[in-house]
């Protein structure tokens, strides 16, 4: 059966996207036709615009406006509202931040419009809404953990979850209802194998005066797109970045140094534990390879049963 490359909704064989995935771009789009690149010519096209753009990070990254009445995207240096993500050295990314984002999506966790877009040798692109832009060149406050913790690109990876939460008990304007976020997002990222959550992917965004967490952005499966994996989280809890149990996060991250109450916490396991059966669902409706599907399941098990029993 056909999937819609926005929602997973089943569509016709002779169409692309749901009506309600072309609607969440836009009420009035009708079509979204495929990006007139290739895999090769987006990374190509990255390279040779990567100095005027102001996204940046290892993936080659695009940005792009979305030309409604002509159903297409079109790449642009300045005041992109998206970001294109080609195919890339790691094997199928984008339909695994695509997948990724939409099973975060399934716990309440806040996302852009994201998807995956056609291009023109048939290979996915990965787009995404950019929530740091708005009206017509308007830009939302927004700063990300290195900035804040005083590191950078280069040492993105020299902190902690510990910090992570100072971070937000520091700057947020509710740090306590961020910290119910923050947990279910450590969670998240452990269960389905995302290993690169550093300080860049993590950001604060000021919204009507209130400062919290960004909407959660490079969520991605990152354990089955490399090769001999050892660590489970890019920032060390309790002193490991690996062999976690359900003590590391719920009796020392979730009560110790979060504070939350028992009562939270068993909420957000039950969301959880809940949503697992829909996002097997999910993978296996994905536009992921058997073989990476099956990566993908294998992971969350083994994940599943070291944090639940």
């Amino acid at each position: 059966m056909k999937r819609c490359a926005i929602t997973l909704e089943p569509i016709e064989n002779d169409e692309r996207y749901s009506g309600r995935g072309l609607r969440l771009l836009s009420r009035t789009l009708h079509d979204l036709k495929p990006l007139p690149l290739t895999a090769q010519e987006q990374r190509l096209e990255a390279g040779a615009r990567a100095g005027k753009m102001s996204i940046q990070g290892i993936q080659p990254k695009l940005s792009a406006v979305l030309k409604i009445k002509e159903g297409r995207f079109e790449i642009v240096d300045r005041n992109g509202r998206y970001i294109l993500k080609p195919q890339c050295d790691f094997p199928e990314i984008p339909e695994n931040e695509s997948l990724t984002m939409s099973l975060a999506e399934t716990i309440g966790i806040e996302t852009p419009v994201h998807g995956l877009l056609y291009s023109k040798d048939g290979s996915f692109t990965y787009f995404v809404r950019r929530f740091d832009r708005t009206g017509r060149r308007g830009k939302v406050p927004l700063e990300d953990f290195a900035q804040l913790a005083g590191e950078s690109r280069e040492t993105k990876y020299d902190s902690s979850m510990e910090k992570i939460a100072e971070i937000v008990r520091k700057y947020c304007s509710f740090p306590r209802v961020q910290f119910v976020e923050l947990f279910k997002r450590t969670v998240f990222s452990y269960l389905i194998g995302n290993e690169d959550m550093h300080l860049k992917n993590f950001s604060l965004i000021t919204r009507e005066n209130v400062i919290g967490l960004a909407p959660a952005y490079d969520f991605v499966n990152s354990t089955i797109a490399l090769v001999n994996t050892r660590e489970e989280l890019a920032l060390p809890l309790n002193g490991k970045k690996s062999n976690f149990d359900r003590s590391d996060f719920l009796n020392y991250y979730a009560m110790q140094r979060l504070e939350l109450s028992g009562d939270i916490v068993d909420e957000i396991l039950e969301q959880i534990a809940n949503a697992i059966p829909k996002w097997k669902e999910m993978i296996e409706h994905s536009f992921l390879s058997e073989a990476m599907k099956n990566k993908y399941v294998s992971i969350l098990d083994s994940r599943q049963s070291a944090l639940f029993g």
